[in-house]
């Protein structure tokens, strides 16, 4: 039976756990986004790589690699588990003789950095990056033909009309897309517990385990993660209506003012 006095309780007793947790997540989702875009550029421009007559052998050679390279790491990244790549990374770096536990610093700041976070970066950014190629590469082949006829009309270089024309308005484009990965990445970083990396997941089913309240526990985790998403949402919302030139006022009484007018 659900217990609403469990729940405020376990948020007391647990709150600075519950609030780390959440902190981790955050830094998982936003790093694994923001760098998993740059990488993603990268990855769009490699797979729009155009072979020219003019280009010689070693440059052919070195474009065939690129293709190669990001069309092989785009189909493996996005046709595996996130999960399964986590374990791989892991076991592959016990292998190599790698411990992550000797990157964890001692004091308080290890409740939330540990060699375990910083594996989990790594891990979710690889795997973003490879969507966010896709999203990229998408929005640049969407971008008209006519704003590059119209930038090397004006004497712009074919690099500075792909990154001062194309790759801006492309970004633009894909905004909401990326702002989705965003929320994707809050949701899809529980899946990094299975290598100990001690986001708000893993740390609610310990407090679960310790109180053997279930129920609760994991109602207030499904509660957490929706504020997440919501706030996520409405932030990339307001983002997009800016960019959008749209004014918007967060004085509650703008409406009261404009009758009175």
């Amino acid at each position: 039976m659900f217990d609403f006095g469990k729940m405020f309780e376990i948020l007391g007793e647990n709150g600075s756990m519950i609030l780390y947790g959440t902190i981790s997540t955050l830094i998982l989702a936003i790093f694994g986004t923001g760098v998993g875009l740059l990488l993603g550029i990268f990855l769009a421009y490699g797979k729009n790589v155009k072979f020219k007559e003019s280009d010689s052998k070693i440059m052919k050679c070195l474009k065939g690699i690129c293709l190669v390279f990001c069309n092989v790491y785009s189909t493996v990244l996005r046709g595996t588990p996130m999960m399964v790549q986590a374990l791989v990374f892991k076991y592959f770096c016990s292998g190599i003789g790698i411990n992550w536990n000797d990157l964890t610093p001692s004091g308080e700041i290890s409740s939330i950095f540990n060699g375990w976070l910083y594996a989990g970066l790594i891990v979710i950014t690889l795997n973003t990056a490879a969507y966010m190629g896709e999203i990229v590469r998408s929005g640049l082949n969407g971008v008209d033909v006519g704003q590059v006829e119209g930038a090397r009309s004006l004497g712009m270089s074919s690099a500075r009309t792909s990154f001062s024309i194309i790759l801006p308005q492309a970004l633009r484009n894909a905004l909401p897309t990326i702002g989705n990965e965003l929320i994707v990445n809050i949701k899809d970083s529980s899946v990094l517990n299975v290598i100990a990396v001690t986001e708000l997941y893993y740390r609610m089913v310990l407090i679960a385990g310790r109180e053997f309240a279930y129920l609760e526990c994991y109602v207030i985790l499904a509660i957490i993660y929706l504020i997440l998403t919501l706030l996520s949402s409405g932030a990339l919302k307001l983002a997009e209506k800016k960019l959008d030139g749209v004014k918007f006022s967060y004085n509650p009484f703008r409406f009261l003012r404009k009758k009175e007018l």
